[in-house]
């Protein structure tokens, strides 16, 4: 991959730099913000400690994932980000739809295929000097899944062969087209403007799903999309309630 082919190939106007191999393109992020002052996207053809949503580790190679992150910054302070791995999950599963892969979504960050994981959402914050927010937004994407990797992670996961055949600057220029798009629309409007398609891409509408966190069952009910604010919408045996993001796990109940 070539950042400057990348830029030259989007039409989104953002800096790509694309590094051989880095531990966490996140935390390399976290780490510059202080010094950024304009949006800025980092690839890396390996990734060796990526990690996931309640530090769970991703497990990722060159030749079978692409990861990358995309620092943004946003005016206001972190709470004004509700919903946001909800938007950029709806900006990922529209641009790979447009390139022939149709995935759905489920709350509060994964993209899946065929009811399997095709690829995770991990967004971190950091105030920016001045005020404002800087929003890290990290993901991991399966191109390819072999069987050992899938044994590794010790549960199915999913991969696009077909975009493992497309050449990785044009497919890393369409996915960051997507995601500046629904960046600066989700700075002017909020999660609002994309809850209906949210709900179109839900994995699991009106299926019967259980909240857990740390093992332990929270809330159980049919599982009816989300609002507004991104809050996962459960109907319940007393009626309907909301549930916020965190480290949260939904599954089909059994």
């Amino acid at each position: 991959m070539n950042g400057e082919r990348i830029t030259s190939l989007s039409r989104a106007g953002i800096a790509v730099e694309v590094v051989p191999e880095t531990g966490s393109t996140n935390a390399d992020l976290l780490a510059r913000a202080p010094q950024l002052t304009e949006p800025v996207l980092l690839v890396a053809e390996h990734q060796s400690a990526g990690r996931g949503r309640a530090g769970r580790s991703w497990l990722s190679s060159s030749e079978n994932s692409l990861t990358f992150s995309l620092a943004w910054k946003f005016d206001g302070g972190p709470q004004m980000l509700a919903g946001l791995p909800l938007a950029v999950g709806v900006a990922l599963g529209d641009a790979l739809g447009t390139l022939g892969v149709q995935v759905q979504l489920k709350w509060p960050n994964d993209v899946l295929k065929d009811g399997a994981k095709l690829a995770g959402i991990l967004i971190e914050t950091q105030a920016a000097q001045g005020g404002g927010t800087w929003a890290v937004i990290g993901i991991g994407l399966n191109l390819i899944m072999p069987d050992e990797v899938e044994a590794q992670l010790g549960r199915s996961a999913a991969g696009a062969p077909w975009l493992a055949r497309m050449e990785r600057d044009v497919l890393v220029a369409a996915l960051l087209d997507a995601l500046a798009d629904a960046l600066r629309l989700f700075a002017r409007q909020g999660f609002g403007a994309f809850s209906a398609r949210w709900n179109l891409r839900h994995a699991w509408q009106g299926q019967p799903v259980v909240i857990l966190d740390n093992g332990q069952v929270l809330q159980e009910g049919l599982a009816a999309g989300v609002d507004d604010s991104g809050r996962l919408l459960l109907d319940t045996a007393e009626g309907r309630s909301t549930v916020l993001a965190g480290d949260v796990s939904l599954r089909l109940s059994e």
